[in-house]
């Protein structure tokens, strides 16, 4: 009876749901968001490797780094990798965009860093003005607050009004390459691609002779549809400036980022992460790529910001960390593979009776310990198995409500934006991210997956077993014949 009204959701799933699913998650603009964006992960994970370097919580570490100079180097390199991910994400979209268009892909993966770099102003806060209105010290003493010091800016002489209010110009503003500008940047990269695929496709190229090297002849190429979408990026930008009076980047950090980072930040957006990725898995579909196409670049703005609250000590809920992340979703949600399937590992290697789930156990014991666990997914199987179905959902749900209770509690601290590889086991990984608080939290998380999958296991193990014993009485009879 269960296996026939799981066969009629599955009928139903697999008429009505996945393939407008996967027609949009196969469409050009897709592919494109979910390619280009793993050129930025090399990135962000170096990056995040001088962040911890430079920002260890082991005051011994952290004296050292000062006092030895070795603290600006480490922030150099996280500066120019992991705080400037926008900008790799601008190029790597564009790039897979025209790539997969058949066309030469690096002009327009170039032209979509131009495109994303000319649609900001090019310009900062006076420094000064800001050191000013946060207040005066010598030392540690406060010689005049930040009011004060405001109500008192209009007393100096007009020159010098002028030269704290101008701000520093001709300078790239680097707030708008890290996480901030991440929409920016995939709204770039997927229009270049389209514009420049699309000219290319009309023909309006600079065409040269056979006999002209491509290493010359694909740079004339590229220079109708590049200076095409260039100048067009100009007038786009003249346009915000004259009558928005901002710039690109900031009106849709505003308008649709902010909004798009507190829906992937949010209880209801944890639980839909974790109950989506199991759910596509259920039916054969890779539910990580679905779900990490379109939650990643929120997940990893939100990384962004918590690793610049962790560089400034200032990583607290209170001071604006962000509880889902890039972490939350790899080191959680996903933690031992998709459905969290490190409690079925468990029962298959310490209390499973059927040879079927023993050797399958056994197989994936190693592949589990790192994330990997395609042998269950497939060799189990668990995917349109009704038997597991129930743990298989209800673990990543249940661990990515929990997870956010503790975080947003302060039972332990917010993810420090770490971007821990995915296959790093877990424990260790919960070190990596967030301290020894997380890694004891991961450490529950196993124990969550342990006692939701095993009275499930062991209901389908008897009934593996029942198989098998019946096939051998069979076999047996068939023998004597």
């Amino acid at each position: 009876m269960a296996e026939q009204k799981q066969s009629k959701v599955s009928t139903f799933v697999n008429q009505h749901i996945l393939p407008p699913v996967m027609k949009f998650v196969n469409t050009k603009a897709i592919t494109a968001l979910q390619n280009g964006m793993i050129y930025t992960l090399p990135f962000i994970i170096i990056g995040s490797i001088f962040l911890l370097l430079g920002n260890l919580p082991v005051q011994s570490w952290a004296n050292a780094v000062n006092a030895s100079g070795w603290g600006a180097f480490f922030n150099q390199a996280y500066t120019v990798t992991f705080n400037v991910m926008s900008l790799w994400a601008s190029i790597g979209i564009a790039y897979i965009y025209v790539k997969n268009e058949g066309y030469e892909p690096l002009a327009p993966g170039l032209t979509s860093c131009a495109t994303f770099l000319m649609l900001q102003t090019l310009n900062i806060a006076n420094p000064l003005k800001t050191a000013l209105t946060s207040g005066i010290k010598n030392g540690n003493d406060v010689v005049m607050s930040a009011k004060t010091v405001t109500e008192n800016i209009d007393k100096l002489p007009h020159a010098m009004q002028t030269f704290l209010e101008a701000p520093v110009t001709g300078v790239v503003n680097i707030t708008w390459l890290g996480g901030d500008g991440m929409i920016a940047a995939i709204i770039c990269g997927l229009l270049v691609g389209w514009i420049y695929s699309s000219i290319m496709k009309a023909g309006w190229t600079i065409k040269l002779p056979k006999q002209v090297p491509p290493a010359v002849s694909n740079q004339f190429t590229a220079m109708i549809p590049s200076g095409i979408i260039l100048i067009g990026a100009m007038f786009i930008y003249a346009a915000f400036n004259a009558f928005a009076h901002t710039d690109f980047l900031q009106w849709v950090y505003t308008t649709l980022q902010i909004p798009l980072q507190g829906i992937s930040d949010s209880f209801g957006g944890a639980l839909a992460i974790g109950f989506l990725v199991p759910f596509f898995w259920f039916f054969g579909v890779h539910g990580g790529l679905i779900v990490g196409s379109l939650a990643g670049p929120m997940l990893q703005a939100n990384s962004f910001d918590n690793a610049q609250l962790y560089k400034a000590g200032k990583l607290t809920i209170a001071n604006g960390a962000h509880v889902v992340t890039n972490e939350f979703y790899n080191n959680f949600i996903n933690l031992t593979g998709s459905g969290i399937t490190i409690g079925l590992i468990i029962f298959t290697v310490v209390a499973a009776k059927s040879i079927q789930l023993k050797s399958i156990g056994k197989l994936e014991l190693v592949p589990g310990i790192f994330n990997i666990n395609e042998p269950f997914l497939f060799g189990l199987p668990i995917v349109m198995n009704p038997f597991l179905a129930i743990p298989f959902f209800l673990t990543p749900v249940v661990v990515a409500a929990s997870t956010y209770f503790v975080i947003k509690t302060g039972i332990v601290p917010p993810l420090n934006g770490f971007a821990c590889p995915w296959t790093v086991p877990a424990i260790i990984s919960g070190a990596l991210i967030g301290g020894w608080k997380m890694a004891v939290w991961q450490a529950c998380t196993l124990v969550i997956s342990t006692l939701i999958y095993w009275p499930f296991a062991k209901k389908y193990d008897n009934i593996l077993l029942k198989r098998e014993a019946a096939k051998k009485a069979q076999e047996a009879k068939g023998a004597t014949k």
